[in-house]
């Protein structure tokens, strides 16, 4: 049985562009929302308009679906903050039983996770008094309770940072009881300000970096003997490594170091540990690629393997499984998708592509915005295959027609079992002849087995077309984890269904 679609023929609306589209149901419009949600600033809206459409839709939908989400958007898309909003939220409108409290205890994976839903907790209630978050909801204290029982010394000292609201605040506003003494202990230091100081790559390169050195080249073989002792410890983490590749080659690591960084990239096992999103991969790739190194191109492909582990366990595509791979490279797709990011909408729709396409042996690829161009790829090179449609985009300039790629395949009577498309959803024709909705019908009727999956990757609210029909499927999110869906979809579910089967 299907829950909460929209209701045909009674969904008509308008998007972004003033085209045509179909306007998705309050539980729809949260999923995709928040699952691509870095509460930045994009083409269409800001940070704030986002969290204001955010708070309206959770008025609107299910409290059990809300929390579900959150847990989802932190446990299987790899997300922060948006969670932490989510959660807020939840606590405004939904009281009365346990939810919430086992929400908490399940979106919050760090111990400054803690500090920042509080942060949160006192901007979205408007508390501007003296005791900014007195009066805290008691199903988030119990939710925060449980959590302070997870971590250990090591974990509250990482991230016990010299913010407004400190490890130390919350502790007493949330009054967590020790589950044991050492517990306890730990509790007593966090309020005397004497947690030991963490071993991490930033306390050891800080307080190297107050030394005094009698030359340059004395500085420089003592950052490069730090680096060597951290990569040899084992403590840096797996994205603080790829943030500090850089720094690692330009500090002139021995080989033997950089054999080691390289085997820690690559290993499948700190990959899937890691949980990072793809396009981390790209922005280091990136970054890599314009080093002057003679380690550069060894680090490249290590980073190309840890890639790999990503694609690994797609499932719904075999050697009998013709495919048609489509990114949507418009105007609306170059946003930073957050202020201090390299990484645009669109690079992130071309890395879930390639991704892809690394594992379907018969594919179609290309990208469209006034055109639709068919750009050839070989299966293997996810990063490498990103950065070749990167350098290709302006070819089909910046508009959103995506009919174009279904009018393709109709002139060339090319029969497709899955038309994937990467984008914004705000599809419209600059020659306003045709739609989309328009030219998938007239696709059916040549090949009337043929499935649309739409990955929405900004979350506007509506779709091109309408996804009660049984042939149009939508998929939201900047993780792996969104070809999760497509094996649910081929067993008859749809995302909203494999949220649903969250377990608080």
């Amino acid at each position: 049985m299907k829950f909460n679609l929209t209701n045909k023929g009674n969904n008509k609306t308008v998007n972004c562009e003033g085209a045509d589209a179909y306007r998705l149901s309050p539980e729809w419009q949260l999923y995709t929302a928040a699952v691509t949600s870095s509460l930045s600033d994009k083409f269409y809206e800001s940070a704030q308009t986002r969290i204001e459409t955010i708070r309206e839709l959770v008025s609107k939908c299910n409290p059990l679906f809300i929390a579900q989400l959150a847990i989802y958007t932190r446990q299987k898309m790899n997300l922060r903050s948006i969670p932490l909003v989510l959660a807020v939220e939840l606590t405004k409108v939904h009281h009365g039983d346990s939810t919430v409290c086992k929400m908490v205890s399940q979106i919050v994976q760090r111990a400054d996770e803690i500090t920042e839903l509080l942060a949160y907790y006192q901007l979205a209630n408007k508390r501007t008094d003296v005791k900014k978050l007195n009066r805290l909801s008691k199903q988030l204290q119990n939710g925060l309770q449980e959590a302070f029982n997870r971590f250990d010394e090591y974990q509250f000292a990482k991230y016990n940072r010299d913010t407004e609201i400190k490890l130390r605040d919350a502790l007493f506003l949330v009054h967590p009881k020790a589950k044991d003494e050492n517990q306890q202990a730990i509790f007593n230091k966090i309020v005397d300000n004497k947690l030991e100081t963490p071993y991490t790559w930033e306390t050891e390169l800080s307080a190297l970096g107050q030394n005094s050195f009698a030359s340059e080249q004395e500085k420089e073989a003592a950052f490069r003997a730090k680096w060597e002792e951290l990569i040899d410890s084992g403590k840096v983490g797996y994205m603080a490594l790829m943030r500090n590749l850089r720094n690692i080659l330009d500090a002139g690591v021995s080989k033997e170091h950089i054999a080691k960084v390289c085997e820690t990239l690559s290993s499948p096992e700190a990959v899937r540990r890691s949980k990072q999103l793809p396009f981390r991969f790209l922005a280091a790739y990136r970054e890599i690629s314009k080093v002057v190194s003679i380690h550069a191109g060894q680090i490249m492909g290590a980073l190309e393997q840890a890639v790999s582990v990503s694609a690994e366990n797609i499932k719904g595509f075999d050697a009998n499984t013709s495919v048609c791979i489509a990114c949507d490279v418009s105007g609306s797709m170059q946003t930073p998708i957050s202020p201090k990011s390299k990484i645009l909408s669109y690079d992130i729709g071309l890395m879930l592509a390639m991704l892809l396409k690394s594992r379907c042996s018969t594919a179609i690829t290309g990208m469209f915005g006034d055109k639709w161009k068919v750009i050839n790829v070989p299966t293997q090179g996810i990063l490498s295959n990103v950065d070749t449609f990167y350098r290709r985009e302006g070819e089909v300039g910046y508009a959103t027609n995506g009919y174009l790629v279904i009018d393709d395949l109709i002139k060339r009577k090319q029969l497709i079992d899955k038309v994937m498309m990467f984008t914004d959803c705000q599809m419209w024709d600059t020659g306003h002849t045709k739609n989309i909705a328009q030219v998938w019908n007239q696709y059916k009727k040549i090949s009337p087995e043929s499935k649309l999956y739409l990955f929405d990757l900004a979350g506007h609210g509506n779709t091109p077309l309408d996804i009660s029909r049984r042939d149009v499927y939508l998929i939201a999110g900047w993780s792996d984890k969104v070809f999760d869906i497509i094996a649910a979809i081929d067993e008859g579910g749809d995302a909203l269904d494999e949220i649903r089967k969250i377990v608080l």
